[in-house]
């Protein structure tokens, strides 16, 4: 089998592992950046070309679709989804995990913990927002920041209604959260595969910092959930759609809180801190989703 994955880096710790992972397990792996890539839609002849050559033999691809190229990136998955190839996670569910508010809007509709949010364009109704979360502190997030960029610790409103109106200043959008005080900087990400949580890690954000994140100089250790976590990981990841998720979420005094959901997890972090070879276990799917994707054309013919 020829499998494709959707990298901008072939040298990245996540694109490096993939690629091991599929040939150790005697399928050819191909890297392609998806920004190189080309779409031609004709009737009932959709096609994929790479640096100008048509790829038609690949049968199935991992997207790797970074935050900044989601609309080019999905557009390419969504042309391999037309040619009947399967995919790791679907456009349609990428698109839905990079919404942040949209993503928080599916998790409530399905009845998923998550931390009380607010969305308002005017920062006039502040006082009102943080009333309805129930008071200061606040988190205040920009819907389009990744990795703990643009998200903010409001402590007193006045700090919080500074914050709001900055952002608003520079047309951003933003979420208003409570802030979960006993989950002491630390979350926990969950890697779900095919709905399986299949490692689990909680990091610690750096003294002084309520971001756990590992790219702002967090620690990440293993960690055993509890049935409640195991349970909200999966249904997070099934509400988005998605095969493969990392699932981000506080430790709360009523229960497991959903803070994302992410569709390219990356595999350094989880395998580091697990001693788990998650990379084998994606392909495992893969190669799964595609033999059943190929049975299933075959009755349709």
């Amino acid at each position: 089998m020829k499998i494709a994955v959707l990298s901008r880096n072939a040298n990245l710790y996540s694109t490096s592992r993939l690629v091991e992972a599929i040939e150790k397990r005697g399928h050819e792996a191909v890297v392609i950046d998806h920004l190189k890539c080309s779409v031609t839609a004709d009737i009932g002849d959709p096609r994929v070309y790479y640096q100008g050559k048509l790829l038609s033999d690949v049968d199935a691809i991992i997207p790797r679709i970074g935050a900044s190229v989601t609309f080019y990136g999905t557009a390419i998955v969504r042309q391999f989804e037309m040619m009947g190839k399967f995919t790791a996670n679907s456009s349609i569910s990428i698109v839905r995990s990079r919404d942040k508010l949209r993503s928080l809007q599916i998790l409530s509709r399905y009845h998923v913990g998550i931390p009380k949010t607010v969305f308002a364009s005017n920062p006039k109704q502040i006082d009102k927002l943080i009333q309805e979360i129930g008071g200061t502190p606040v988190v205040i997030k920009l819907l389009e920041g990744t990795q703990g960029i643009g998200v903010v610790l409001a402590e007193t409103k006045k700090a919080a209604k500074s914050v709001v109106e900055a952002f608003h200043g520079l047309n951003a959008h933003m979420l208003v959260q409570e802030f979960i005080a006993e989950a002491n900087g630390a979350d926990i990400r969950a890697f779900v595969i095919d709905g399986k949580v299949v490692g689990a890690m909680k990091r610690q954000g750096a003294e002084g910092e309520f971001r756990s994140n590992l790219h702002r100089g967090g620690s990440s250790k293993v960690v055993k959930l509890s049935r409640a976590e195991k349970k909200a990981a999966i249904e997070a990841a099934k509400a988005m759609g998605l095969g493969v998720a990392g699932v981000d979420m506080l430790q709360s005094e009523r229960g497991p809180l959903i803070l994302e959901v992410n569709s390219s997890p990356g595999l350094e972090g989880i395998e580091k801190a697990t001693g788990i070879d998650i990379a084998d276990k994606l392909i495992e799917f893969v190669e799964t989703g595609a033999k059943s994707k190929r049975k299933v054309d075959k009755v349709g013919a």
